[in-house]
């Protein structure tokens, strides 16, 4: 009765906040890219010491995803949420002013957590919503996050242009992502569900585990581009080294697109062919990208990638929150752990298949891995994430 009751007072206003969620952890994570040639310059570092230091980020991203399923469950989403956005805009500003790569370590390791904890939380809350919701809503939250990833490196990249300061431009960053987390504070849901409050931790286990390397593989997919498709373009179709990041462009803004528009496609034709024609669609994309006979043509694969992945890891956090074989808030936190493992293993596993091989084999086993994602439709993996209209 109890979990009826705070079902029953889910409405427009929690959506709203689940959205600005989305929107400042995108807006907070990106907001870090166009500082790092100005902290590597100011320390002095070279490119192998910075990737240690980066490498730090993803660890404390991903130590505290376990962590945040337990927290979410006893304490509840909007405790969790706003303490990690927190932190996070207090840790942004002083990245900019590392006295020492030991001290940029340090905040890299403290802010990839509080992002860690913002995301696992964040698509916890989601989940909640759209069940209460009775339909498809999580692409359109995680296409917030898409959009506050072009808020956020954008906006710091411009005031940087314009003439200000590392720390100021990080600084103002901050202050937006805390502007945007007053309004939602007081709407996020203050406690878990209750069918969850007992559950401390449960071992991952079937298909939540399936769903989480689906996850692995769409992720894996999205570092690989955002790493390797400018060289991709420019050592085998011939772009100009200024125009190598067309490549990950196109993805980004196709993906966004997809997301934003993603829940009414869900609703329209459901998540099992949504996830099935995604699949097919973004391996599509892979092979025209490697098979192209034209730069123009490879940069129509990286658009089709990007809207086909747009809808599988919204479609895939909705099924392992509804799916019921473990708590919800433990469920998104597994498959997030096991999903971003993905990002942080992608660079270094394409490096090794193209020094084997090549980056276009490399890039065609990414269409291929896209293939068992798609075939995972038949598995009834999305079979209550979303339900088509009849």
């Amino acid at each position: 009765m109890m979990q009826n009751n705070a079902m029953n007072l889910i409405g427009p206003k929690q959506r709203y906040a689940t959205r600005l969620a989305f929107l400042c952890a995108g807006l907070a994570m990106s907001a870090w890219a166009p500082l790092v040639p100005y902290v590597k310059a100011r320390l002095g570092v070279g490119e192998a010491e910075l990737g240690l230091l980066l490498l730090c980020l993803g660890v404390g991203s991903l130590l505290s995803m376990p962590v945040t399923g337990m927290l979410a469950a006893r304490l509840g989403c909007r405790r969790v949420v706003l303490s990690a956005g927190a932190l996070a805009c207090l840790i942004l500003p002083c990245l900019a002013l590392a006295a020492s790569p030991l001290q940029l370590g340090i905040g890299l390791f403290f802010f990839g957590a509080a992002i860690g904890t913002l995301d696992v939380a964040m698509n916890v809350h989601a989940v909640m919503v759209e069940k209460a919701s009775g339909g498809a809503l999580m692409s359109g939250f995680h296409g917030m996050f898409s959009v506050g990833g072009f808020v956020g490196a954008g906006g710091v990249a411009l005031l940087l242009w314009l003439g200000l300061s590392p720390s100021t431009a990080s600084g103002l960053a901050a202050l937006l992502v805390a502007a945007l987390l007053l309004p939602a504070a007081p709407h996020l849901l203050r406690a878990p569900e209750a069918s969850e409050r007992g559950a401390l931790f449960v071992l991952p286990h079937g298909a939540v585990i399936f769903i989480g390397v689906l996850c692995f593989i769409v992720f894996l997919v999205e570092g690989a581009i955002l790493d390797w498709s400018a060289l991709f373009l420019t050592a085998t179709r011939g772009l100009d080294a200024s125009q190598g990041g067309l490549g990950y462009a196109a993805f980004a803004i196709a993906m966004t697109c997809g997301r934003l528009t993603g829940d009414r496609v869900v609703r329209r034709f459901g998540a099992k062919r949504v996830l099935l024609l995604g699949g097919l669609c973004a391996a599509g994309g892979f092979f025209v990208a490697v098979s192209a006979p034209s730069a123009a043509v490879a940069l129509a694969g990286f658009v089709l990638i990007g809207l086909g992945a747009s809808n599988i890891v919204p479609i895939l956090f909705s099924a392992a929150g509804n799916h019921g074989a473990m708590p919800a808030s433990l469920a998104i936190a597994a498959i997030t752990t096991i999903g971003y493992a993905g990002i942080l293993a992608g660079p270094a596993l394409i490096g090794f298949v193209a020094h084997a091989s090549s980056l276009s084999i490399a890039f065609g086993g990414l269409g291929c891995a896209l293939l068992l994602v798609a075939s995972s439709a038949y598995l009834g993996v999305a079979g209550t994430s979303g339900t088509a209209r009849r």
